[in-house]
C-alpha cells in the first residue's frame, strides 16, 4: 500500500515541476494564472492515457511521463502552437508507490527541460481502477494563425512529417503478435511506440504555409479521413510514396497484406498537413526535408482512397483505432 499522503505528493513530488510557471504559485493555491504574450492566443488539448489500453503497467514510469507530455505536445505542433505549460491529474490506485512516483516525476522533469514546459497544476485522486492520467496542455501562437483541420482545398498537396507505422508494429511485436527477426528491427519498432518523438522543429513551418492539420493518433487512413470530412473534400494517397522505415519495410516485403496496420494502426504522432500548390516548394525547403508528400486532396467527399503498386484502390474495413 502507497504511505505517503496526497499533500506530502503534491508538495515534495509535482510541485519543483511547477517553479518556472509564476502562475502555478508552487501549486499552493486553487487555480492557475495564465496571461498570454501581447498578440499572441492560447491554444489548448488534452489526452488520457490508461495502464493496459495507452501503455502497458510495467513500463518503466519515466517512458509513460515521456509518452503523457508527447502526445499532447503533438497536438499543438499540428496546429502551429509553440507549447508552454500543462496540467496534470493523477489517477492512483492503492499499490501505487512512491518510488514509482518520483521516477515519474524524474521523466515529466526530463521532458519539462527538453521541451520547454512547465507544470501548472491538476489534481491528484485515489482510484480502484488501473494507474491512469491527463495532460492538459497550452501552448500559444500569433493571433488567428492557428491551423485548423477544415482549411484543405482541392489541389492541395498532402504531407506527413516522417515514417508511419513504426509504433502500431511494435505494439504487436511487444504483444508477441509479429515475430521481428532483426533485433535491431524489433528494438526500433517497439521503442517507437513506447515513446513518440514529435519535432518541434515543424511548428513555424506548418503555422506559415498549412491549409489544414492534425496529428495522426488514430492511424493515418482514420484521421486524414477526419481531415477531409472536416475540410469538405476527399483525397488520393499514393501508397508508395508514404515513407517507411527500413524496419517496417523489412515487415511488409514479403506480406504485402501488413500495409493495412500500417496505414490504420494508430501511435504515430506524425503530422499530417496540406499545402497549397504554390507553397509546397516552400514549405519542403523551410522544412529541411522533414516533410513528405504523399497525395492530394480532390473535390468531392467521397472515400479516400489509397492507390497501390498496381494502381488498384486498397480496400480498408477499419479506417482507425476505435476506443469504443
Amino acid at each position: 500500500m502507497a504511505k505517503f499522503s496526497e499533500r506530502s505528493l503534491i508538495e515534495t513530488i509535482l510541485a519543483p515541476l511547477s517553479r518556472n510557471c509564476p502562475g502555478a504559485f508552487g501549486l499552493g493555491d486553487d487555480a492557475a494564472l495564465i496571461s498570454p504574450r501581447s498578440g499572441y492566443e492560447l491554444v489548448i488539448t488534452k489526452d488520457a492515457l490508461v495502464a493496459g489500453v495507452h501503455f502497458f503497467p510495467d513500463d518503466k514510469p519515466e517512458l509513460v511521463a515521456a509518452k503523457a507530455l508527447r502526445v499532447n505536445l503533438s497536438d499543438l505542433y499540428a496546429k502551429g502552437a509553440e507549447p508552454t505549460c500543462y496540467l496534470l491529474s493523477l489517477f492512483l490506485p492503492a499499490i501505487m508507490s512512491e518510488d514509482w512516483l518520483r521516477a515519474f516525476a524524474d521523466g515529466l522533469e526530463a521532458e519539462q527541460e527538453k521541451y520547454s514546459i512547465c507544470l501548472l497544476g491538476g489534481d491528484t485522486v485515489r482510484t480502484p481502477g488501473p494507474f491512469s492520467l491527463s495532460v492538459t496542455m497550452t501552448g500559444e501562437m500569433p493571433e488567428g494563425k492557428m491551423v485548423h483541420r477544415s482549411g484543405a482545398r482541392p489541389g492541395d498537396h498532402i504531407f506527413v512529417s516522417g515514417p508511419i507505422g513504426d509504433a502500431a508494429l511494435g505494439l504487436r511485436v511487444i504483444r508477441g503478435e509479429l515475430k521481428v527477426t532483426e533485433k535491431k528491427d524489433a528494438d526500433y519498432l517497439k521503442r517507437n511506440y513506447l515513446l513518440p518523438d514529435p519535432d518541434p522543429e515543424l511548428i513555424t513551418s506548418v503555422r506559415d504555409f498549412a491549409s489544414a492539420a492534425m496529428d495522426i493518433s488514430d492511424g493515418l487512413a482514420g484521421d486524414l479521413t477526419l481531415l477531409c470530412a472536416a475540410s469538405r473534400v476527399t483525397a488520393q494517397i499514393e501508397v508508395d510514396a508514404i515513407p517507411l522505415s527500413s524496419a517496417v519495410r523489412h515487415v511488409v516485403e514479403n506480406r504485402p497484406e501488413r500495409i493495412t496496420a500500417i496505414l490504420t494502426g494508430g501511435d504515430d504522432y506524425k503530422i499530417l498537413c496540406t499545402i497549397a500548390p504554390h507553397h509546397a516548394d516552400a514549405f519542403i525547403a523551410s522544412c529541411g526535408g522533414k516533410m513528405f508528400r504523399i497525395g492530394k486532396i480532390e473535390a468531392g467527399q467521397s472515400s479516400v482512397k489509397f492507390i497501390g503498386r498496381d494502381g488498384q484502390n486498397l480496400s480498408l474495413n477499419a479506417l482507425s483505432y476505435r476506443h469504443f
